[in-house]
């Protein structure tokens, strides 16, 4: 039988399939999806249940003119792979290749740039209220969202302004009952209701409340059937809405069954579906230091509480909801919800630890200062994630965090140089802290292999000198330590050179800073965070109010969004890796 996906550039190609090849086309796209993914990493589960949407959509709509927005875009490879970049497929999240996710340069297909759950729907409203203003009425827009999107404050709020307009939008709900995680909260179980009891779809339905046209809901595998539903919504005028129920992982066997694992599992052998295991690290990943610590303060102190929004397996707060199931909270998709709920919780003695991803926290801006930071409450924020994060690209570098919260009265910040400073920084918060602190931490392993020592408590805005040196002062925060450390032995004039580990960003430890602008004349500041108003900017803050002279340096990310690729190229690319940190020192 001719391979038909072959002769499939974009969707031009498509549209000249008949309906009865589209379900062969499904099967070839899945299987194009597996080869791939399998060599070259990437999410998987979320692309392959989606495929038969996919090429509804494409063979339907007027793509790019008819506008389509993936919410996150963890499923949007079938997408991608159908819209001109199949070719080029295998470059997926690798660096200089294609994005992982929808982005708006990439190609005109990508109608609009996503990474950050909920944003889907209020895109395509904005776009779909540009065409009526326009007078472009018969143009279509749609957003494709999943049941662990749509549960979040951001798709509510569009959602409630939707109803009201007469804009010409589709809302496609892509209900699997998973996000990375399974899917939380009071929609999540009226949406299992829906399936369930098919009444509900008519009676009482919540999505008609909002004055949407709802349909559903339909088998989001059975292609005849999703043509027809979505033929028939083209003419249909106003706000629609169709929910579709599909199988997250579906076309592989071990995807469908631990769809946890197999969003994003790693390489694995294509026929079988089995995971290729990977050579055991005798290290630990720095989200495990901080499940298995929290795990064992719990175990020490009854007021801590664990809360996240919707990243229990990536934070490793399921270490301790599997202990402690009444005292953690996954949230769902609901940053805001989640640093609010934990400033309430303050209020009434408990100690929350908030762990939400550095880029995620970005959400929550808001609550951070006046939840949390105007009342002084003792929230301690767990920023996984910190500083560039590889293959997921701008969207999920959690770069701007010092940056960010550094402006923020009352908040304490402080990033640890390795486990046993996180390990020990978790133990110093839960001891009654006056102040809110936000504890930022990296993806990926540590380098020490015996890190769980007895607690020991740290002097908050207590810098430490890790090396003494004749001329030049170092001045790091973070893990970034381990690179500077590196490049000094490289380097060579590594005895001129003293290093210093500030800890704190806030308060810095302005009694080292003095002893170190005194006895050192130049002095160069290196964080894995963005140079604009991070810790290089603190220290030429400091630098100024006390009338120093001395040259300073800053070392750090730039200004501009860092794209994808693995974090060691990454470093590479912007010199922050132990080679060109090792070429700066002898050239300074």
């Amino acid at each position: 039988m001719k391979n038909l996906l072959d002769n499939i550039s974009n969707p031009s190609d498509l549209r000249k399939l008949n309906p009865e090849q589209l379900p062969q086309l499904a099967k070839e796209l899945r299987a194009f999806i597996i080869d791939i993914v399998a060599t070259k990493e990437g999410h998987l589960g979320a692309s392959l249940g989606v495929v038969e949407l996919t090429i509804a959509l494409h063979f339907l709509f007027d793509t790019p003119t008819d506008l389509l927005v993936w919410d996150v875009g963890h499923q949007a490879y079938g997408h991608k792979i159908l819209t001109g970049r199949k070719d080029v497929f295998h470059t997926n999240r690798q660096f200089e290749g294609i994005a992982g996710f929808p982005s708006i340069k990439e190609s005109e297909y990508d109608a609009f740039g996503v990474g950050h759950s909920s944003t889907s729907i209020s895109a395509a409203l904005g776009m779909a209220i540009a065409s009526n203003l326009k007078g472009e009425t018969e143009k279509q827009h749609i957003a494709v969202i999943g049941d662990a999107s749509i549960a979040s404050g951001m798709a509510f709020e569009a959602l409630n302004h939707a109803g009201v307009s007469k804009a010409n939008l589709l809302i496609i709900l892509n209900d699997n009952a998973i996000g990375i995680d399974p899917s939380v909260g009071a929609l999540k179980e009226y949406l299992t209701k829906v399936k369930t009891d098919k009444r509900l779809a008519v009676q009482n339905n919540i999505i008609k409340a909002l004055n949407f046209d709802y349909s559903g809901p339909i088998d989001g595998h059975n292609l005849p059937k999703i043509i027809s539903e979505l033929e028939r919504l083209k003419s249909v005028k106003g706000p629609k809405f169709l929910h579709v129920i599909t199988t997250k992982g579906k076309g592989l066997q071990q995807a469908e069954e631990d769809q946890v694992t197999y969003h994003a599992p790693g390489k694995f052998n294509k026929f079988s579906g089995e995971r290729i295991k990977k050579e055991e690290s005798l290290y630990t990943k720095y989200q495990d230091v901080f499940g298995k610590t929290i795990v064992e303060l719990a175990q020490q102190n009854d007021k801590i509480i664990g809360i996240t929004p919707a990243m229990l397996t990536g934070s490793s707060l399921k270490l301790m909801m599997e202990i402690f199931p009444k005292r953690t909270f996954d949230v769902g998709i609901a940053e805001q919800h989640a640093v609010t709920l934990a400033a309430g919780m303050a209020t009434q003695g408990l100690i929350p630890f908030c762990n939400i991803y550095s880029t995620f926290l970005q959400r929550a801006y808001d609550q951070v200062i006046h939840d949390v930071a105007l009342q002084n409450l003792p929230v301690i924020f767990c920023l996984d994630r910190a500083g560039l994060v590889g293959e997921d690209g701008p969207t999920h570098h959690g770069v701007f965090d010092l940056a960010y919260l550094r402006c923020i009265p009352n908040l304490v910040i402080f990033a640890p140089r390795n486990e046993i400073e996180l390990r020990n920084i978790l133990f110093t918060a839960q001891l009654k802290l006056k102040n809110p602190i936000a504890i930022r931490y990296p993806r990926g392993f540590g380098n020490i292999i015996d890190w769980q020592k007895p607690f020991t408590s740290i002097e908050i805005g207590k810098g430490v000198c890790l090396k003494e040196g004749k001329s030049i002062a170092v001045l790091s925060i973070g893990t970034i330590a381990k690179n500077v450390s590196e490049a000094m032995e490289l380097s060579e004039n590594k005895n001129k050179i003293a290093h210093y580990d500030m800890r704190f960003v806030k308060p810095l430890d302005e009694k080292l800073l003095h002893q170190i602008f005194d006895r050192y004349q130049t002095i160069v500041t290196i964080e894995d965070g963005t140079l604009k108003g991070g810790l290089g900017s603190a220290i030429l803050e400091f630098a100024c109010q006390h009338n120093y002279t001395n040259k300073v340096k800053t070392l750090g990310i730039p200004d501009v969004f860092i794209e994808h690729g693995s974090i060691s190229q990454l470093q590479e690319k912007i010199g922050l890796d132990a080679k060109s940190l090792a070429k700066f020192f002898s050239k300074t």
